[in-house]
């Protein structure tokens, strides 16, 4: 009678067990970098001819978003976004991204999904590109020794002794002090250092320039600081082999997981590997798409080797559209559009500049192939997690963030009014319903047109989602609406429910001539 009862026993522990780890799923978030809504080919299958397998099987066995949306045009300020669940202009970064060695953008105090699932006994990690800051504490008086190569092409003694110094130091404020238990990657993949970053250390000590050659043809952009015999293809494979082990290892450790995984691609470098050179038969850019969709499919098929799919919460999506000067016209000119109807690309205020790819797969949870064409916003990642793992955000965390479960559930009712996204100059594009004004006359980026006679957009992208047709003129009404839903969301401090909160900073207003008088 009492192995009876111990068995009893132990068996009643076992099954509660199981219970409490499938309600506390593993979390997988893949990242894309500059990747555009069309370049995926199930969001356009008409106009898109760079094959996806990888993600588009995902988008089967999960719910595609049509309406899903990064917080800028521009990399740093999405990123912050999807990691705090809160609008980045409401920081110090106004406009543009983290510089080259720039400070943290996220404050040591604010939560993110990282510090989140930590206090719910996930093992975290993030690998890939970071792009978001760390106290690189340049010696004062020195910092031009890291910047500003203009003419030089070798590296000094005296370059290469503060170097060593500065090197070989723990690099404090980045991914390890923000949520994450474990950080492999090269924070940007295009700038300085050029080496791989483990945890808080380089790996290995940069002790050269970076051969000039590898900074034509969209390969790096900014000189600087390199190991030596540097190169720029190992990069994506080299994700893709820690990402794995980090998953089958955690599998293995049989705890609770989440990988944020920034990819550094498409983005340039666009450093094609031999295998994927010429294999799109359009040009480099689609190359490493294809590339990047093999890596993602490795990653996936980790999680189906040990056994973790079936639990496994998971997202894919891109941190803005499109870049211009990878080929887009040459692209188009071979049948292949980034930004599908869309118009614009990175860092525009139009669509093409933020309406990105946005997946989720969830085994028995979410409808495989299902599609939502409700509005959603990648700040919605945090609140979605928390609803997941059954806490409540305090009012000082994730300010602008809506769960996206009962979407996931199959609801169609919005689960948010409004949105905001921003253009790398920091022109807010702003969402209410299908409504979308945006407070310039030009894309707010790179791109050019816009009527400048006309110094604010309005569209109704629900018959218009080329916004082709700006009704700022004929409907001043709606634009003076949309204006004060923009006013309400700043002065409050926050978009979802819940007491004001301050924002970091004074948020700019535009046009000049609007202020919140």
């Amino acid at each position: 009678m009492k192995h009876t009862f111990t068995l009893l026993l132990l068996l009643s522990l076992f099954v509660s067990g199981q219970c409490f780890a499938a309600n506390k799923p593993n979390i997988l978030i893949v990242y894309a970098d500059d990747l555009g809504y069309g370049d995926v080919h199930s969001y356009n299958p008409e106009r898109g001819k760079i094959p996806t397998p990888h993600i588009d099987k995902l988008a089967s066995q999960g719910m595609r978003f049509t309406d899903g949306h990064s917080s800028s045009g521009v990399c740093s300020p999405s990123r912050y976004t999807l990691l705090t669940g809160r609008f980045h202009w409401r920081t110090k970064l106004q406009s543009g991204i983290v510089g080259v060695f720039g400070d943290p953008l996220i404050a040591p105090n604010r939560m993110t999904i990282g510090t989140l699932t930590q206090q719910h006994g996930y093992r975290t990690a993030c690998v890939g590109k970071w792009h978001l800051g760390s106290e690189w504490n340049l010696p004062k008086g020195k910092e031009h020794l890291f910047r500003n190569f203009k003419d030089i092409t070798v590296a000094s003694d005296e370059h290469r002794e503060v170097w060593a110094d500065v090197f070989s130091r723990p690099i404090a404020g980045g991914p390890t002090t923000r949520g994450f238990d474990l950080y492999y990657g090269t924070d940007v993949p295009n700038w300085p250092p050029f080496c791989y970053i483990e945890n808080d250390r380089t790996f290995g000590i940069p002790s050269d320039l970076l051969p000039t050659k590898l900074l034509e043809n969209n390969q790096a952009s900014v000189q600087g600081p390199a190991l030596k015999n540097w190169t720029l293809e190992p990069i994506l494979p080299a994700l893709g082999d820690r990402a794995t082990k980090f998953i089958t290892q955690a599998a293995k450790d049989r705890e609770p997981f989440l990988l944020y995984m920034p990819l550094t691609s498409p983005h340039t470098p666009l450093s094609v590997n031999e295998e994927w050179r010429g294999k799109s038969g359009l040009n480099l850019y689609a190359d490493l798409l294809m590339e990047t969709d093999a890596v993602v499919g490795r990653v996936l098929d980790a999680l189906e080797k040990c056994g973790a799919a079936e639990n496994t919460f998971v997202i894919f999506t891109s941190d803005n559209g499109c870049a211009p000067y990878i080929g887009i016209p040459e692209l188009e000119k071979m049948g292949h559009y980034p930004s599908g109807p869309l118009r614009g690309a990175k860092a525009d205020a139009w669509e093409g500049g933020h309406r990105v790819p946005f997946i989720v797969r969830w085994p028995g949870k979410v409808k495989s192939g299902s599609i939502c064409n409700q509005l959603v916003h990648q700040a919605d990642i945090m609140a979605t997690l928390a609803e997941i793992l059954g806490t409540k955000l305090p009012d000082h965390v994730g300010e602008d963030s809506f769960s996206l479960l009962p979407l996931l559930e199959g609801s169609e009712k919005p689960i948010r009014e409004n949105a905001v996204s921003a253009s790398i100059q920091g022109i807010p594009a702003v969402r209410s319903g299908s409504w979308k004004y945006i407070s310039a006359s030009g894309s707010g980026g790179w791109g050019k047109g816009g009527d400048q006679s006309e110094p604010v957009q309005l569209y109704d992208l629900a018959n218009d989602i080329g916004e082709t047709n700006n009704l700022a003129a004929a409907m001043p009404e709606k634009v003076i609406e949309m204006q004060a839903v923009l006013e309400k969301l700043i002065t409050a401090g926050r978009s979802s429910p819940g007491a004001s909160q301050k924002n970091d900073v004074e948020v700019r207003r535009y046009p000049a001539s609007v202020t919140k008088d």
